[in-house]
């Protein structure tokens, strides 16, 4: 039997893959705290500033007056006037750590396993995530967060596809959804946190403690049986599925897998990233992927990040952008499994409606009334949170087994470029006040524009090999309409290798 039949026969979605899924998506919270922790801990306050005369040579200095009481790196470190930069700085770090964690362990996954890479990610993430909350000065700070950021890259995206592949195909969009929508409750929780534990290193501890906890519990996850198979290690990869089967209540089923082709010999056939730019199907597809990821991350994480920079309540702000994303999954769950809209659809109608969003911003009030520029920003929020979502579910089904995670790692990538800059949009306004959300605008519109000439996965198999997404039988299954580009560059490229 295939991987798939095995599925159906051990269960899909079963008791056990549901305990383990929990573990990982409740794991999302955690990583929101981090994500979002500058938000808080590098909060801006009201000041004043006084000029004093000093008493040698009647130099004049500058007192600052903090006028608001909150506690945060700012008003330890007195990142104000020209050291302002600072605070953003140390968000782009988290973010470019980010971006350095998935091109070192993303493809790494893929060659030594998923569960190594990501207990180790996780470790450290949490072991410099106290090394942020004991920080010294601004530069172990910052240094904390870049690390703290690196190993962020080397799990997180593990532990997203380990949530896909525990399960069957048809529950992937499930538990895709299931994984983002926990991050937008974790954001939400994190301003709660924030709001009681009002002091930044008190906070930043506290935001690190659950993933000590879940550390302990990820300790007993197996390894994905998907990567086993697809490395040729089929043995390993039925005893888990067997195991499954028990954990499940169905009893010590026998499971026999097929032998693939690439399975048979790993070693000597062994994709790494540069079949990304060598396959002419996968270079297509990841040239579009990693621009929808970029503008899906510079609108998600601008819009979320300039919630520290609207009057009144900072933890309500902070909330509010974290729970407006929760209407967004039923909407994303809704669409993606009709025939009529799909994957490719749905993600390109709603980066082009977080850009039409972040446009019309430009000409109502800043607030004050129901239709104003914050709440079009939420709403641009939330349609920008339905299209990451989708693009997580839709770029996993997009690549084969053997190569997914290296995908999905440089497809984060380019996530993380958009979120490096994120940090600086916001700031746009002292240029124009409409500047940020022209960015967001041009972004959202041009990205869902570029997707719609990917194909639709939609009831489509997934590929588990490379032998098997470039054979006739599986591009036929595909949309012809959208694969005439893929199928020339096959052609081309399976001609220029008879020459």
């Amino acid at each position: 039997m295939d991987l798939e039949e095995a599925y159906q026969v051990v269960g899909e979605f079963g008791r056990h893959q549901k305990r383990m899924i929990t573990i990982l998506v409740l794991l999302q919270i955690y990583m929101a705290c981090q994500s979002m922790l500058i938000i808080l801990v590098g909060a801006v306050p009201e000041y004043q500033i006084e000029p004093v005369t000093g008493s040698s040579n009647d130099d004049i200095t500058q007192s600052v007056k903090f006028t608001e009481d909150i506690n945060s790196i700012v008003t330890e470190w007195y990142l104000i006037k020209h050291e302002a930069y600072k605070v953003n700085l140390a968000g782009s770090l988290f973010f470019a750590g980010v971006l350095i964690g998935n091109v070192l362990f993303g493809p790494l996954s893929d060659k030594i396993g998923r569960k190594p890479v990501f207990l180790t990610g996780l470790f450290f993430e949490v072991l410099f995530g106290y090394g942020t909350a004991l920080a010294p000065s601004y530069e172990v700070f910052a240094v904390s967060r870049l690390l703290v950021g690196l190993m962020n890259g080397g799990m997180a995206l593990v532990c997203f596809v380990l949530t896909q592949e525990y399960v069957g195909k048809s529950y992937w969009a499930m538990t895709g959804t299931l994984t983002n929508m926990t991050f937008a409750v974790g954001i939400a929780l994190f301003a709660a946190l924030g709001y009681y534990v009002r002091p930044w290193r008190n906070l930043a501890a506290a935001a690190n403690c659950p993933g000590l906890l879940l550390f302990l519990l990820c300790v007993s996850l197996p390894e994905s049986p998907r990567w086993l198979y697809s490395r040729g290690h089929t043995e390993k990869a039925e005893d888990i599925l067997q195991y499954f089967a028990v954990r499940n209540g169905k009893g010590r089923i026998p499971v026999k897998l097929r032998r693939t082709v690439s399975a048979s010999a790993p070693d000597t056939a062994s994709p790494g990233v540069f079949q990304l730019i060598t396959h002419p199907i996968l270079r297509w597809r990841t040239v579009v992927l990693m621009y929808v990821w970029y503008a899906c991350s510079l609108v998600y994480y601008g819009l979320t990040l300039s919630a520290s920079e609207d009057k009144g309540n900072r933890y309500l702000s902070v909330a509010m952008y974290g729970l407006v994303e929760l209407p967004a999954y039923p909407l994303c769950m809704y669409f993606i499994n009709k025939q009529w809209a799909g994957r490719r659809k749905s993600m390109a109608n709603f980066l082009a409606f977080a850009g039409v969003s972040c446009l019309l911003t430009m000409f109502v009030p800043v607030s004050g009334s129901l239709l104003s520029a914050t709440s079009l920003a939420l709403v641009g929020k939330l349609m920008v949170s339905a299209a990451f979502n989708i693009v997580y579910v839709y770029t996993s089904e997009l690549y084969p087994t053997v190569i997914r995670n290296a995908g999905l790692g440089v497809c984060s990538m380019s996530c993380r470029v958009g979120g490096i800059l994120a940090p600086f949009v916001p700031s746009m306004k002292s240029l124009h006040t409409s500047m940020p959300f022209m960015v967001f605008c041009l972004s959202g519109i041009s990205a869902g524009c570029l997707g719609l000439l990917l194909p639709e996965t939609l009831n489509k198999p997934a590929a588990e090999t490379l032998d098997e997404l470039s054979s006739p039988t599986y591009q036929r299954i595909l949309e012809p309409q959208v694969h005439l580009l893929e199928e020339k560059h096959l052609t081309d490229h399976s001609g220029a290798d008879s020459d």
